[in-house]
């Protein structure tokens, strides 16, 4: 059965990114037509550049980043974890470890071709921003994979070589080509964008106008109510 394609472009260290996966969940699960849609998560840096540092929270680095003070930097932390709970996620950004995503990233490339693409971003999600996992560390990313149903030590051995690096950086230039300014970005059909955590009623907006013009050239396959006597192709009658 052909499928709607819906692209999501998403740092597993963006708060945002997490909500957004929420609400959309929750717009795709009233969808009538969600078995005829198809998800893929696609990689995205919002920093690139951002490297480990033991010792300094997340309020710390937001604050020095943005050259705002501690308190502001508690805050907003603050403000986007509210928003988190009312959509059922628990953040923990007292407990979060600063580290680069790319890795994370190419785990979740790798889960795709099996398949796991949403259990990895989801594992990777809870991981960072709830249980206070360093997810940038090889052997904490192999874990976390293991228990989505993947080989740990396949993992252990990829993330030992650039593999899967191609492709992340590929889907960062595929998105920005696309318009992408900020994650999430959310692709449909590739003929329209929704970009940020919108609220589910806007998801199922864009879902409902979406789907209606794709299954325009992608009808509904037929419903066979009963089978009798007949001739195929090639093969006698009977």
């Amino acid at each position: 059965m052909e499928k709607m394609k819906i692209e999501i472009w998403s740092d597993v260290m963006c708060p945002f990114c997490y909500i957004g996966k929420r609400k959309f969940e929750a717009a795709l699960e009233k969808f009538p037509h969600k078995d005829r849609v198809e998800i893929e998560w696609k990689s995205f840096q919002l920093d690139p550049d951002m490297q480990h540092e033991p010792g300094k929270n997340l309020y710390q680095y937001l604050a020095e980043r943005k050259g705002q003070s501690l308190e502001w930097s508690k805050q907003m932390h603050d403000s986007v974890a509210q928003t988190a709970r009312a959509v059922g996620l628990e953040y923990n950004f007292d407990r979060a470890v600063i580290a680069n995503s790319f890795d994370a990233h190419r785990v979740m490339q790798m889960a795709k071709t099996q398949g796991l693409g949403d259990a990895a971003e989801e594992r990777i999600f809870r991981a960072y921003f709830t249980e206070g996992k360093n997810t940038g560390d090889a052997e904490t990313l192999a874990t976390l994979a293991a228990e989505i149903g993947m080989d740990k030590e396949a993992v252990l051995q990829m993330l030992a070589t650039d593999a899967y690096a191609g492709e992340v950086r590929h889907e960062v230039e595929e998105g920005q080509a696309l318009g992408l300014r900020g994650v999430p970005f959310f692709v449909i059909d590739r003929k329209y964008g929704v970009s940020g955590a919108q609220e589910p009623a806007i998801f199922s907006e864009a879902l409902q106008q979406s789907f209606a013009e794709w299954q325009k050239t992608h009808p509904e396959p037929l419903e066979i109510l009963s089978s009798g006597a007949s001739c195929t192709p090639g093969e006698e009658c009977k």
